[in-house]
């Protein structure tokens, strides 16, 4: 029985431990939520080149780019806004072949900025597609937060919206954005 009571004793102690750890993880490991973010939003009027009908067919697509820095480290990502144009088809699946929000950290340095960091994210495509019931296409896409150490160099971040559009024969068109105020 007095084993017993030990054993208990040293399992409740290490789950203690255990909990305690976690939970400090869990704090450190979520910097980048708390921190003060500076942006730069630019928005392009995007013609969709495979119509050429009477209507509207332009999309307006907003992209802050935003950075922030605690210490050495530089945390960023990019929030994408759009009103597209008002289609028949609700939920039109086959507007875009894919489209890519690509964004990277790049540390300010005279000459040219050395890229640091980079990462694509392809989930915007089926946000563009998805429209409300009226066949508006609003919308809205937040990349992913991306980090870098750069020491005490100032760094940004810098981006693009690549659409590849259905039915057009022209792959991959590249809409450049402002980049986010040095940090």
């Amino acid at each position: 029985m007095r084993s017993l009571t030990k054993i208990s004793r040293r399992i409740t102690a290490a789950t203690l431990a255990t909990t305690a750890l976690a939970g400090t993880a869990l704090l450190t490991a979520t910097p980048a939520s708390a921190l003060t973010y500076k942006c730069t939003s630019s928005t392009k009027s995007i013609d969709n080149p495979a119509y050429s009908g009477p209507w509207a067919d332009n999309w307006d697509i907003k992209i802050s780019l935003c950075s922030a820095r605690s210490g050495s480290t530089v945390y960023s990502y990019a929030k994408a806004s759009w009103d597209g144009p008002v289609m028949a088809d609700v939920d039109d699946t086959s507007i875009f072949n894919d489209a890519v929000v690509r964004i990277w950290i790049a540390k300010s340095v005279s000459g040219s900025d050395p890229v640091v960091r980079r990462a694509s994210y392809t989930g915007i495509e089926a946000k563009l597609e998805n429209s409300d019931s009226w066949g508006n296409y609003n919308g809205s896409f937040r990349t992913g937060t991306i980090s870098y150490r750069v020491g005490s160099t100032k760094a940004y971040v810098d981006g693009q919206l690549k659409l590849d559009w259905r039915n057009d024969g022209r792959g991959y068109q590249t809409h450049n954005y402002s980049a986010s105020p040095r940090v």
